[in-house]
């Protein structure tokens, strides 16, 4: 993957993000090593990688936005939580975490954040460990899916015993629950002999509500409108369902930030008209990708490198950031040749660890 020639830039208007998008080593800006400013409204693509297949050299798909002072994080893919903190934040800075849905590639480290910070400790005067302070400052809200209600028909034939016995699609706070409990005698341990805190204190997940407008496990992503799932004092969350073949619910979000900037997560998504509905005149748009569709489950499942230039151009996104994609290995320019076909914005792929000042 090499940076786009200077000319192609120029056609599509890639002089800001595009121009960043070299392969990691190649330009200073490609893994920012500089310290993080925590002020500045800035997108780290924390991990890129599509699917649950180990990559040698490439992180689990996972992003984080920062906006006054907090991270808010969406999906915690494998070696996501390593990232995060080489990025230069704490789990004091977490504001939220923010599942798309819950295939295992976008969920792996997602209790390590709290396995980490498990190692806050109540023993008075003890120092913080590593990254982490000594005590934590706030309950993390995680919102993700809630539960499916029913498992799709096989798609490759007879399939096998069901996992999870009478709990066969946990939602998010399942997951949590769940977690919890796989983890206790570590947990239990570690509190009697380190007096970490209880780990049940850092998290508050919640199954994200639906709005009424006829999704089930059959019809997952019916046509809709956004819908508010998270607020504070620096961002306000929308989300919509997005067709992710038998996955339900599996969401997209948008961030609007009180700075007056948006940034717009496709998640998992066939091209999707709610992904345009949602992204509307965002100033960033960080969509999925597989660059070209060869399979009938890709077809099912995934985005192609020309479909998310038509996504991006019908929602007049600012810029786009091409992130969970695949194959790693193309040159920069082809994939800025097909999004280009119908996107004349500025584009970026992403590498992990990269950061996009808004």
């Amino acid at each position: 993957m090499s940076q786009s020639g200077t000319s192609r830039r120029a056609a599509l208007g890639l002089s800001g993000l595009a121009a960043v998008s070299a392969v990691a080593g190649g330009s200073a800006e490609a893994v920012a090593t500089e310290k993080l400013d925590l002020s500045a409204d800035t997108l780290i693509t924390l991990g890129t990688t599509a699917g649950p297949p180990v990559e040698r050299g490439r992180v689990g798909i996972g992003s984080a936005l920062v906006t006054g002072g907090r991270a808010y994080v969406v999906d915690c893919g494998r070696g996501t939580v390593a990232q995060y903190v080489e990025s230069g934040l704490t789990f004091a800075d977490l504001g939220a975490i923010f599942l798309t849905h819950l295939h295992a590639d976008h969920i792996a480290d997602f209790y390590d954040y709290f396995l980490c910070a498990g190692w806050l400790t109540n023993v008075p005067g003890a120092p913080g460990d590593g990254p982490f302070p000594p005590k934590p400052t706030h309950r993390v809200p995680v919102h993700g899916p809630g539960r499916a209600g029913g498992l799709p028909p096989s798609r490759v034939g007879v399939p096998p015993s069901h996992v999870g016995g009478h709990q066969e699609t946990p939602g998010t706070v399942d997951l949590t629950e769940n977690l919890h409990k796989a983890f206790a005698y570590s947990s239990n341990v570690f509190n009697r002999d380190a007096g970490i805190i209880d780990i049940r204190e850092l998290a508050e997940p919640h199954d994200i509500r639906l709005p009424h407008v006829g999704a089930d496990h059959r019809n997952t992503a019916p046509p809709m409108e956004p819908f508010g799932v998270y607020h504070d004092e620096n961002v306000r969350v929308s989300a919509i369902l997005v067709p992710h073949y038998d996955v339900f619910p599996s969401f997209a979000f948008r961030f609007d930030t009180a700075t007056g900037k948006s940034v717009t997560f496709s998640g998992d998504t066939v091209k999707s008209d709610n992904v345009v509905r949602l992204a509307r005149g965002t100033d960033l748009l960080v969509h999925e990708c597989i660059f070209t569709l060869n399979s009938v489950y890709h077809q099912r499942s995934h985005t192609s490198a020309e479909q998310v230039g038509e996504v991006a151009a019908a929602a007049a996104a600012g810029k786009v950031v091409v992130s969970h994609y695949d194959p790693p290995g193309l040159d920069d320019r082809v994939w800025f040749d097909a999004i280009g076909k119908a996107y004349r914005g500025p584009a970026a792929i992403a590498r992990d660890g990269q950061r996009f000042t808004l």
